[in-house]
């Protein structure tokens, strides 16, 4: 059985098409990991996401950013951002609508990689609060999840988007403690040594100014498990660790999506077929 990784889609589904032929990716034998945002800003999300659904088993998502936004569009809860292109899915007949929501329920904010797998790894979206121990994340990604899960799942869609808190506190409760949870796992770049989550710094390292903020994996402690993530395309996957690797290659930004055989550690690389997205991530 081979294992591959793949970075944001963003629904770049024939660029996905072309990385899974280049391997001869079959369901049956093989599993497609994809650190999350499957879906938004591309120009076929509806067929990328009908793929992740038909690949049952056989592929394993972390709910991104833009995953938990399709989610709460899909419940009513926002309005769509035209941005998004995701008129595809929005508009489709209510049944098909109400079971790819319910599949986006049941996906995980935090993955580990399968016992067989010699080399261990753990992904997430985002990445992994530096001030949490791998077992404390896992635990706090479960309680979001198990929220999702239930009939409790709308009021938390309504309630995780803010900034707010920006430190951690074990004590956090009620909505707030899901916020963090959310906004650690789905939407972090930068921390300070204090442990504040800075939301609102995006760019590359090369060019943040603010000395008190760095990458979120300046501060990660090393463990016996490698860290995928997603999410900073402005990285380019670069992270000067060898234990934390960056897969979102902007595909969607008009660069390029990387597939990543584990534990062969080869990665494998499509060139965008077009930009879609006009707006620069340098």
């Amino acid at each position: 059985m081979a294992h591959y990784l793949v970075g944001d889609v963003h629904g770049c589904y024939q660029e996905l098409e072309t990385l899974l032929e280049r391997v001869s990716f079959r369901p049956k034998r093989d599993k497609l990991f994809c650190v999350g945002d499957i879906v938004g800003r591309g120009p076929d999300s509806r067929k990328t996401l009908e793929l992740f659904v038909s690949l049952g088993d056989s592929a394993q998502i972390v709910l991104g950013n833009h995953d938990l936004n399709l989610l709460a569009l899909l419940q009513g809860l926002r309005e769509p951002n035209p941005k998004d292109l995701l008129d595809g899915i929005l508009q489709a007949p209510k049944p098909l609508r109400d079971s790819w929501s319910d599949w986006l329920r049941q996906q995980p904010l935090m993955v580990e990689s399968p016992p067989k797998v010699k080399q261990h790894f753990t992904m997430c979206h985002a990445g992994i609060y530096p001030w949490w121990s791998l077992t404390e994340a896992a635990s706090l990604a479960d309680e979001v999840v198990t929220e999702l899960k239930s009939d409790r799942f709308i009021p938390l869609l309504k309630n995780m988007y803010g900034n707010s808190p920006t430190h951690w506190h074990s004590s956090l409760s009620g909505f707030d403690r899901y916020r963090f949870i959310v906004n650690a796992f789905t939407r972090m770049r930068y921390c300070g040594q204090d442990g504040y989550l800075d939301l609102t710094a995006k760019g590359s390292p090369t060019k943040q100014r603010e000395d008190d903020l760095k990458p979120w994996f300046h501060w990660w402690n090393p463990t016996s498990s490698t860290i995928m993530f997603g999410h900073w395309a402005a990285l380019a996957g670069q992270t000067e660790r060898a234990d934390v690797i960056g897969l979102d290659t902007g595909c969607v930004w008009g660069e390029h999506l990387t597939l990543l055989s584990w534990p062969k550690q080869k990665y494998i690389t499509a060139p965008a077929v077009k930009q879609v997205v006009n707006t620069s991530i340098k």
